[in-house]
């Protein structure tokens, strides 16, 4: 039972860092775009390059000299 002592407000210190990082987290903007980090995973780094500037023709397609 002595154990307790130790391990509630060890739970509650814990929780309370946890809801303190969270709240760090909302107010610096983490959560703002989810949409947008949700579709770059799906993006290659190429393929955002040509979408950057469209001109540019992808890699693959360059004529070989």
């Amino acid at each position: 039972m002595t154990v307790l002592l130790y391990l509630i407000p060890a739970a509650l210190g814990l929780g309370l860092i946890g809801m303190l990082a969270f709240l760090w987290a909302l107010r610096s903007g983490q959560f703002e775009d989810l949409d947008g980090a949700a579709r770059r995973v799906l993006f290659d780094d190429a393929d955002a390059e040509a979408r950057a500037r469209p001109s540019a023709q992808p890699p693959q397609q360059r004529s070989r000299q």
